[in-house]
């Protein structure tokens, strides 16, 4: 019997994207009113800028993946 693995999922919001696995937040994407970019993204204790809501979801999606992969520096 082989269970299904949860898949993450983009969720519009009021102001802005959210990135959910389940009922746990994996990160997000808010639209910027002023500054250098559009978009302002945060996951995994990242953030950056990004001028186009997808490339703001794609770097999203990348740093939880890379956090998924990289090794905790103090073992919490």
């Amino acid at each position: 019997m082989s269970r299904k693995a949860k898949k993450a999922a983009w969720e519009p919001g009021y102001n802005g994207h959210v990135y959910w696995l389940g009922k746990q937040k994996l990160g997000k994407v808010t639209r910027q009113k002023s500054g250098p970019h559009k978009y302002r993204w945060e996951a995994s204790g990242r953030g950056g800028g990004a001028d186009g809501l997808g490339k703001a979801k794609r770097a999203v999606e990348a740093a939880v993946a890379m956090a998924d992969k990289q090794l905790d520096l103090f073992g919490q």
